[in-house]
């Protein structure tokens, strides 16, 4: 209960809400992270990949986090940008991340 409490009170202080989704073609995995120091990350889990399932995954978090602005995140794919033009379309932020420009570690091959 405490920790709910000091969650709910840390967004008053910060107001940004990260959200990160793998998009598939039949499902989308989601997770977020509040903008502060030390936070955790909450998986939420699968929701399917359409329309309905993304609006009601925006109204909830906005309804949970009403002070927060959100910022969905996704890396771009073969599901293209319509989840960008939805969300946008919602007056929330949404970032398409090219694959190419995501660090990776450095591979090392021995021969």
């Amino acid at each position: 209960m405490y920790q709910q409490y000091k969650t709910e009170v840390s967004m008053t202080k910060h107001n940004i809400l990260f959200i990160g989704l793998d998009t598939h073609k039949t499902f989308t995995e989601v997770a977020y992270i509040e903008d502060q120091r030390g936070a955790k990350s909450i998986h939420l889990g699968k929701i399917l990949s359409n329309k309905a399932a993304f609006i009601k995954l925006a109204r909830q978090l906005q309804s949970k986090y009403p002070q927060a602005t959100l910022h969905f995140v996704y890396k771009a794919g073969p599901c293209g940008y319509w989840i960008y033009r939805l969300l946008t379309s919602l007056a929330h932020c949404c970032y398409v991340i090219a694959p190419s420009l995501i660090p990776r570690k450095p591979v090392t091959l021995e021969c």
